[in-house]
């Protein structure tokens, strides 16, 4: 697949997908790990990138006859029970010490990603429905979160309120474009798409969506929101 669209649009995934990893790791907390969180996902990241990548070469994840798609029950899923693991085991010692202005910030990443969405629409590998041009509107907490980072964290004083309407919005957001990417697959239950159906996500390194970038900007969300709402000190 990658021959038949432009190198620079694999060039700029596999750059955006290593700073969403960036920002994720730099939210970590500051002080010297112990066995936690942090190491947990330390190494996950880099392992679950390498593994997802290898089985979306050898064709794994395009078995889109097959329900659940390979694509739920080996990308998304895991992160999903990672996550959920993170919250039950290490929500003291990990999630709670998280930067709340990065995670803030992390969200930059969602311009880049709806950037290639257009592009891969162009290049035939995702419905225009997918992207901004269609009902995808997610660009706009791309867009925001830079000026959101700014004025919630003014003064040394964090807006609260602001950072959680915001990430309420932003996840509201998030759920629609996953909503439609689901319904796009050429799956069982396929309802959206059907003249150009969503296949880019089943190739390398586009598997990385699903099974990475849209995980952590997931968490991102769900760890602020628990913090915000928990009235921890930024």
């Amino acid at each position: 697949m990658n021959g038949e669209i432009p190198l620079y649009i694999t060039a700029v995934f596999v750059l955006t997908t290593l700073l969403t990893i960036g920002f994720l790791l730099r939210s970590f907390p500051k002080s010297r790990p112990t066995a936690s969180g942090s190491q947990l996902t330390t190494f996950l990241l880099p392992f679950w990138m390498i593994l997802t990548g290898f089985l979306a070469a050898g064709g794994f994840y395009q078995q889109f006859e097959k329900f659940p798609p390979p694509i739920f029950t080996f990308a998304v899923l895991p992160a999903l029970l990672t996550i959920v693991t993170l919250f039950i085991f290490f929500r003291r010692s990990f999630v709670e010490k998280l930067s709340l202005r990065t995670l803030t910030l992390l969200h930059i990443v969602r311009l880049p990603v709806e950037i290639v969405l257009v592009l891969l629409f162009h290049a035939g590998l995702v419905p225009r429905v997918m992207t901004f041009e269609g009902w995808n509107f997610d660009v706009v907490s791309g867009l925001t979160a830079p000026f959101i980072a700014f004025l919630a964290f003014r003064n040394g004083q964090t807006n609260r309120p602001l950072l959680v309407a915001w990430n309420l919005a932003a996840l509201a957001l998030l759920v629609n474009i996953v909503v439609i990417a689901i319904l796009s697959l050429p799956s069982p239950i396929q309802q959206l798409g059907f003249e150009q159906p969503n296949i880019a996500v089943a190739y390398i390194p586009f598997i990385w969506l699903p099974a990475l970038v849209v995980p952590i900007v997931l968490f991102s969300h769900l760890a602020a929101l628990w913090n915000l709402l928990r009235h921890r000190e930024a």
